[in-house]
């Protein structure tokens, strides 16, 4: 019966841990630059597609200056998110679709991306504290992004 005991829990945990990329999805819509960050631990190392090749924790006026790029929610939709958890420590990847229309031509940027993240659970709470994201890019000589793929 301890097995099925651990499996809920880590059922449990997947649930919880999918609840935060959900989470992430809804801070993103609202652009609510304040929610995201607190997805995040302080000290989280977040790989985005945004230069520098890294960045340590959320900055929320630099978050909150992308949100007010766009017109409109910004749509991003998680799918094929595969989770694993050991104690309190979980890790996942999958695929992130973003939709939202750019204020700079208005017009709709569309596209999928390959995300990554690492959660640690701190009194109670899953934090991310690594978030890695990319988009292929073509290896053709233009180095043009693979902005056409799908899953």
């Amino acid at each position: 019966m301890a097995t099925v005991a651990i499996q809920n829990d880590v059922s449990k945990d997947q649930a919880e841990v999918l609840a935060v990329i959900d989470q992430l999805r809804k801070a993103n819509h609202d652009k609510d630059a304040a929610g995201f960050a607190a997805l995040f631990a302080a000290d989280a190392a977040d790989y985005n597609l945004a230069p520098p090749l890294t960045h340590h924790g959320i900055d929320l006026r630099e978050k909150q200056a992308w949100f007010d790029s766009w017109d409109g929610p910004v749509e991003i939709e998680a799918r094929d998110f595969e989770v694993t958890v050991s104690g309190d420590v979980a890790f996942c990847h999958g695929f992130m679709h973003m939709n939202a229309t750019s204020k700079m031509g208005a017009r709709l940027v569309s596209f999928w991306m390959r995300s990554t993240l690492h959660l640690k659970r701190d009194a109670g709470q899953w934090k991310i504290t690594h978030s890695h994201t990319s988009v292929p890019f073509y290896m053709d000589g233009s180095l043009r992004p693979a902005f056409d793929l799908n899953p």
